[in-house]
Formats: structure tokens, sequence, C-alpha cells
């Protein structure tokens, strides 16, 4: 089984499983590795894709949102970019950890699963989530000004990166039924 992100955006579209990347090289972001590995089904090897949500949520999370929450505490403010309309997919761990065991037992040769249990939580609302749960304003800042203050992951909360996983829900059987990730950030998982 491949690792890999949804955090490619697609235009305003959720990205399906059957959306392939048009890169070719290793370094890709996704398409390089996945195409790769993905060839390998048309010679008997039995091997699947998975794209997980930016947002692998639940307790212990030391991933994107606890970065975001940790840069909302050191400068006083939850920021997002614009109009913070923009989506991402987000999964709580559990329900991932079920996907993966789903996928290596039964997903055929050359699959694409999603690990996504919501389509795209829209940034404004998480901020403003991480905001009521830290005590802290939210503020809208520029795209530009968010991935300078935030390297590497400011640039991917300013994309729009929606996800479906319906497909992976009908060839698994999966479904969902973790938190979502809003009800993570209020249970205090990024407090610390």
């Amino acid at each position: 089984m491949l690792a890999a992100g949804l955090a490619v955006p697609n235009g305003g579209r959720p990205l399906t499983e059957r959306d392939r990347s048009d890169a070719h090289g290793v370094d890709s972001a996704r398409g390089g590795a996945e195409n790769l590995a993905l060839a390998y089904a048309e010679k008997g090897v039995r091997v699947t894709s998975a794209r997980f949500a930016p947002t692998v949520h639940g307790e212990g999370d030391h991933g994107f949102v606890a970065i975001v929450a940790d840069h909302a505490r050191r400068t006083g403010a939850a920021v997002f970019p614009g109009d913070g309309a923009n989506r991402w997919p987000a999964v709580h761990r559990s329900d991932t950890a079920v996907l993966v065991r789903r996928a290596l037992e039964s997903a055929p040769a050359g699959t694409v699963v999603h690990a996504a249990a919501e389509e795209g939580v829209p940034v404004r609302d998480i901020m403003a989530a991480l905001a009521e749960r830290l005590g802290l304003p939210t503020r809208s800042v520029p795209a530009r000004t968010l991935a300078e203050d935030l390297p590497f992951i400011g640039g991917f909360l300013a994309a729009d990166i929606p996800a479906s996983s319906s497909l992976t829900r009908e060839l698994l059987g999966w479904e969902p039924t973790g938190p979502t990730l809003l009800e993570d950030i209020a249970a205090g998982h990024y407090d610390r």
C-alpha cells in the first residue's frame, strides 16, 4: 500500500478516486510515486494507493491542525486566508485505521481509496473553532501573508482542496463513525 495525500487543489471540484495526476516525476506532489506504484498493478502486483486527508485528527494529533493551533497561541489569533471559504477534507484516525485495514484485505489491485470522512470543512470554521476553544480572536489575512508567516502549512491552508470518498465507501463498505474535526477541536485535543 502506498500512502499519499489529498492536499492537491482540483479547481474547486472535489478530488475523486478516479482523478489521476498528470505528473510523472517522483518529486511531483503525489503523482509521481502514486503513478509509479499503480503501474505495478498491470504486472500482477496488488497495490493500493491510500490518499489521506491533510487533517487525520484525534487525541494526540501533531499534524497540520496542531501546528496551526500552536501558531494561533503564539501570534494571539487564529488566522485564515481571505474569506476562509476554502475547504479541507478531514478524517478521524479511528476511521482511517478501519479504512486501511479494509483496503489491505479486499481492495483490488490498482485501487485508489480516499481517507476523507468530511469532504471539505471551511478553513474559517476550523479557525473559529480553534479561536473559541483557545479564547482568541479570528483574523483574515492575505493568503501570501499566511504562507510567509506559517511556512509550508500556510500554503496548504490557503488551498481549496475538497475531496470525495464516495467511491471508497461504496467499494469497501466504509462508513466513518468517529468525531468530526470540529468536534475534536471542541473536545480540547488542540489546547496544549
